[in-house]
């Protein structure tokens, strides 16, 4: 997995009970390469890794998780494409809800857990 690389962020939106990123999946993103040859295919390595750094970031933990929860990917995301990433938050329980969708389509979701060790030092 490739750390430390996210993709083009068009906007982001923090909601009461969340917070909403929409993402430019640009053709020439690095997570392309070799996956696969007749079409790409965004990995759901890559997605979940997204996820957890967006989320960890905004809502102070550390991207160390703890455990990988209801972990799906509906469809594929291709090159070129806008998607949106959704992610809330349950802080009694330490656990982040992320779902990737446009529009109808839902491509990807799950549950990721943090351990209260890995709560981001504050600055």
């Amino acid at each position: 997995m490739i750390r430390s690389s996210l993709p083009p962020i068009v906007a982001k939106t923090v909601m009461e009970d969340g917070v909403e990123w929409l993402l430019s999946v640009d053709a020439d993103l690095p997570f392309f390469e070799g996956h696969f040859p007749q079409q790409a295919v965004l990995p759901g390595v890559t997605q979940l890794d997204w996820a957890i750094q967006l989320g960890a970031s905004h809502y102070g933990y550390a991207p160390e998780v703890a455990t990988l929860e209801v972990l799906k990917f509906q469809q594929l995301i291709l090159p070129g494409t806008q998607v949106f990433l959704n992610i809330s938050h349950n802080p009694s329980k330490h656990k982040l809800t992320f779902a990737y969708y446009c529009a109808d389509k839902r491509f990807g979701s799950g549950r990721i857990a943090f351990s209260v060790a890995t709560m981001a030092e504050e600055a």
